[in-house]
């Protein structure tokens, strides 16, 4: 694992975007498609506001969640709602989007389907992830439900619920995750620093960042 701190929020996500962009070309210039992994919530946004204008083979990039709450994409608390907001215009409106969502009661009754859309897509070529002050990440929690089986298994996703977490979720294995070929966790913040230092010295139970920290890329400013 590698710690890069920056002077300050704004300054990291400009060039966190610059650098997905570049690893993104890269991939770009050795296979015919390329795919790319993101979380949800609000620290990102400011990433997609950047790489969506970015000159690339967008119609080549297969752009998917790294999780997604099972609610409807026009829901306030869907994470489709925000990518389609902030990524997924300008240039890389042409991008293809693999969703975590489907329209179903619960998410075991679309999870081989949607996993079979992503299978062609692996291994990832880029991943970025987030990270709670809970030692989340995805939407792998602790104490959640089938956390062994997306810590452990060989499942592509993974059906998660959580305790405080309102409704289902559907996430990347940590498998999945773990075999990006460029896998960056961009937190901000002391408290998820202080976090990420705990996660260090505990176990992926207690701490499911920890199953992805070893050959991941750690983006922090402080505010």
């Amino acid at each position: 694992m590698q710690i890069i701190d920056y002077p300050d929020a704004e300054m990291m996500m400009i060039r966190l975007a610059d650098l997905l962009a570049s690893e993104l070309r890269t991939a770009l210039s050795m296979h015919d498609r390329v795919s790319i992994a993101v979380p949800g919530g609000t620290t990102p946004a400011p990433i997609f506001d950047s790489l969506c204008a970015v000159d690339l083979a967008w119609d080549r990039v297969h752009v998917m969640l790294t999780d997604e709450r099972w609610v409807p994409t026009t829901d306030a608390r869907s994470n489709t709602r925000l990518l389609r907001e902030h990524l997924l215009t300008d240039r890389a409106a042409a991008a293809v989007y693999l969703p975590l969502y489907a329209d179903a009661p619960t998410p075991e009754e679309k999870l081989g389907e949607l996993a079979a859309n992503i299978a062609p897509v692996l291994p990832l070529s880029v991943a970025l992830l987030g990270m709670g002050a809970d030692m989340h990440t995805a939407s792998m929690f602790p104490e959640a439900d089938q956390l062994e089986r997306a810590l452990s298994g060989d499942d592509i996703l993974v059906a998660m619920r959580a305790p405080g977490a309102p409704e289902p979720r559907i996430t990347l294995s940590a498998k999945v995750l773990n075999g990006a070929m460029n896998r960056h966790l961009v937190i901000v913040g002391l408290e998820k620093r202080a976090a990420l230092e705990k996660a260090r010295a505990v176990s992926a139970q207690e701490a499911p960042v920890a199953a992805i920290l070893p050959g991941t890329t750690v983006h922090w400013a402080e505010q």
